[in-house]
C-alpha cells in the first residue's frame, strides 16, 4: 500500500517547524498607567475642571471689584488670606489684564484635550508639543506668581492655592506622558526614570508648596503675629 507520508525533509520540515511569535500591533505602550491616554484623559478633565472654576470664581470676584472697589470677596478672611487685596496688585494683571482670564481660556483647552483622549481621539505630536509648552510656561508663569504672594505681597489667595494645586499634576504628567510616549526623546534609562517616579515628584511639589507657605507665614502659625 503506498505510503501517505510527507518525504523528508520535505512536508515534514514545512509542517512541523514552529512559527515565530508575531508582535502584537495594538499592545500598551510601555509608560505608567497615569500616563496612558485614558487615565491621562481623565487627569487632563480633572484638573482642568478644577482650574477652570477657580479661574472663573477669580473673574467674577473681579468684575465685582472693578464695580465696587469697596466689595468684599468671598475669600477676604483676614489680612494674610484674601483674594481681593491680591487682586489690587499689579500682579494680578502682569499682562495689562486680569490673570485669571489666561486661565479660563487655558484650562478650557486642557478639558477639551482630555475630553478628546476619553473619545479616543488621537492627536499629532505637534499638538502634543504645543501642549507641553503651554503646560510648562503655564506651570512657569504660577510658579512665579507663588513666589510673588509669598515674598512680594504677603497675602495668599485661596482660588489661586487651588489652581497651583491642579498645575502641579498637570504639568509633571504632561511631562512624564510625552517622555515615556515619545514626543520628547530622552534616553530610555530617563525616560523610565522619570515614568517611575511620576506620583514621587508630584508629592515633592506638593511638600515644597506647603513648607514654603509655612516659613513665609510661620509668625501667623505660631500666633505672634498680632491678629
Amino acid at each position: 500500500m503506498p505510503s501517505i507520508s510527507p518525504a523528508p525533509g520535505n512536508g515534514t520540515a514545512k509542517t512541523g517547524a514552529a512559527r515565530p511569535a508575531s508582535p502584537t500591533a495594538t499592545a500598551e505602550p510601555a509608560v505608567p498607567s497615569t500616563a496612558r491616554n485614558r487615565q491621562f484623559g481623565w487627569l487632563l478633565v480633572i484638573t482642568g475642571i478644577v482650574g477652570w472654576l477657580s479661574s472663573g470664581a477669580l473673574v467674577l470676584e473681579k468684575l465685582e471689584v472693578l464695580k465696587n472697589p469697596g466689595h468684599t470677596t468671598i475669600c477676604d478672611i483676614n489680612p494674610w488670606i484674601s483674594c481681593g487685596d491680591v487682586m489690587k496688585t499689579w500682579q494680578s494683571s502682569l499682562f495689562g489684564f486680569p490673570n485669571m482670564f489666561i486661565g479660563i481660556v487655558a484650562f478650557a483647552v486642557i478639558i477639551s484635550t482630555g475630553m478628546g483622549l476619553l473619545a479616543e481621539a488621537r492627536f499629532a505630536r505637534w499638538y502634543w508639543l504645543g501642549l507641553q509648552a503651554g503646560v510648562t510656561l503655564g506651570f512657569i508663569f504660577v510658579a512665579w506668581l507663588w513666589s510673588q504672594a509669598l515674598y512680594a505681597i504677603h497675602i495668599l489667595c485661596p482660588f489661586c492655592m487651588i489652581v497651583w494645586a491642579a498645575m502641579i499634576p498637570l504639568f509633571v504628567w504632561t511631562t512624564v506622558r510625552n517622555i515615556t510616549q515619545g514626543v520628547i526623546r530622552v534616553p530610555p534609562g530617563a525616560a523610565k526614570i522619570l515614568g517611575d517616579s511620576g506620583w514621587i515628584v508630584t508629592a515633592l511639589l506638593y511638600v515644597g508648596v506647603i513648607a514654603t507657605i509655612f516659613f513665609a507665614f510661620i509668625q501667623v502659625f505660631i500666633g505672634t503675629s498680632g491678629y
